[in-house]
């Protein structure tokens, strides 16, 4: 029998657990992991670093990054943000550091100092850990719920799951009458064929990205032409840095646009047109008429040698060949076409999407416990008292930067209130 019994033995979970244990040191308190190995996600978060959390310390405008759980989580960062994550931390011996961009890092660079840190005080605390154990089945008891592993059976009082994406777990909160928002994947990187960038990864640039419609069309019974109805109005729209990989395109622009629109991507089956602007100071027009002005002062410069941009060489050269310019064409002797054909490379470039990859290591999903059944001043079900929810398991996503972490940590810290109050 245990008092606190927590599912799940990555970041929500092992936070919680040492917030209950320095709160109550009474309480038996286990964490059960399916898993060998405990604390998995933040080992690869941040690409080996551990992006602990984000340098955005106004509780309001932390909420915005989260595409899913904006309005419920402005109240828990009131109480809960990620100042005091950073203190936690730091007065347990771990250095942090904010960099230029907002993330957060232990000095260290790795994350193998913040998983020592949980690791360390949960044994400090004696919390008890049992990996390889897999939670198959939950059932409410009269006094507490019965959490049962492969072959045993395990009596609790209080209940904290913190499973993230674990369809098993999400169905038997199903048999419990909670509704789960159907998860599909954010935060990924769009994979797209297009001469323009092949073999130019690597080149990166600030830009804008739009994602298109899918158009659907009728029938003009009269003339039996195909017709879209639907304009070219982009559904979403990013902007930030643009990264050239060698299956597409990622970067910070990309990555919000699959978080915000991971509902909307899904649906298109991850098979659509954007449409990037280069230079977004400029519009297809207004670039139009300066490189007019640029045909009469350049008339005798090579267009493809001369780059009357910002952009990285090897980009602008796949731009121009685009537009159908040969490489030792000048700019006075390029036609009315080509120099439109150059203005919509630049500011409007459509690419076709066809498919997605998963953003490094850092899988994350949208979807989980439907958040109107939450109660975010404790993290406690609404249907059910005595059982807590923390982490990726709810339907809270956020872009990358640290904010995943902090909805585990914030959540993790007020259920641990909730739990012992």
């Amino acid at each position: 029998m245990y008092d606190i019994v927590i599912a799940g033995g990555g970041a929500a979970g092992f936070y919680a657990a040492i917030q209950i244990a320095e709160l109550s040191p009474e309480l038996n308190i286990a964490i059960f992991e399916r898993g060998k190995t405990v604390l998995s996600k933040v080992k690869v978060s941040g690409g080996g670093r551990c992006n602990v959390t984000h340098g955005e310390f106004l509780p309001k405008e932390l909420a915005t990054n989260y595409p899913r759980g904006e309005k419920e989580l402005l109240g828990p960062f009131h109480k809960y943000a990620p100042m005091d994550v950073m203190a936690f931390f730091e007065e347990r011996g771990v250095p942090l550091k904010i960099e230029e961009d907002g993330r957060v890092f232990p000095k260290s660079d790795s994350s193998q100092s913040i998983i020592d840190c949980l690791v360390t005080e949960a044994e400090r605390l004696g919390v008890q850990v049992l990996k390889n154990s897999s939670v198959k089945v939950i059932d409410k008891l009269n006094d507490g719920w019965q959490v049962t592993t492969m072959n045993k059976h395990y009596q609790t009082k209080k209940l904290l799951l913190t499973t993230g994406s674990n369809p098993k777990i999400w169905a038997q909160l199903q048999k419990l009458g909670h509704q789960i928002i159907s998860p599909v994947p954010s935060l990924f990187t769009f994979n797209i064929k297009d001469k323009r960038i092949q073999g130019i990864q690597g080149i990166s640039a600030y830009a804008t990205v739009e994602v298109l419609p899918k158009k659907t069309f009728h029938t003009d019974k009269k003339n039996l032409n195909l017709k879209s109805n639907v304009k070219d109005e982009p559904v979403l729209y990013s902007d930030g840095p643009l990264l050239i990989t060698h299956w597409g395109l990622s970067g910070p622009a990309i990555l919000k646009l699959s978080a915000w629109g991971a509902n909307i991507l899904h649906d298109y089956n991850y098979s659509f047109r954007i449409r990037v602007n280069w230079l977004p100071e400029y519009s297809t027009e207004s670039m139009e008429a300066y490189l007019k002005e640029l045909k009469e002062v350049e008339a005798k410069k090579t267009v493809m040698r001369t780059n009357v941009t910002e952009l990285p060489k090897r980009l602008w050269k796949r731009l121009v060949e685009a537009a159908n310019i040969m490489p030792d064409e000048r700019w006075g002797d390029i036609n009315k076409e080509q120099l439109l054909a150059l203005a919509e490379q630049l500011t409007a470039s459509s690419f076709k999407v066809e498919g997605k990859s998963t953003f490094k290591e850092e899988f994350v999903t949208a979807g989980g416990v439907d958040l109107k059944e939450i109660n975010f001043k404790t993290f406690e079900s609404k249907l059910h008292p005595n059982l807590y929810f923390a982490g990726e398991i709810i339907n809270v996503d956020a872009i990358t930067g640290g904010f995943n972490f902090q909805n585990a940590w914030t959540g993790a810290y007020i259920a641990a209130q909730a739990i012992v109050s």
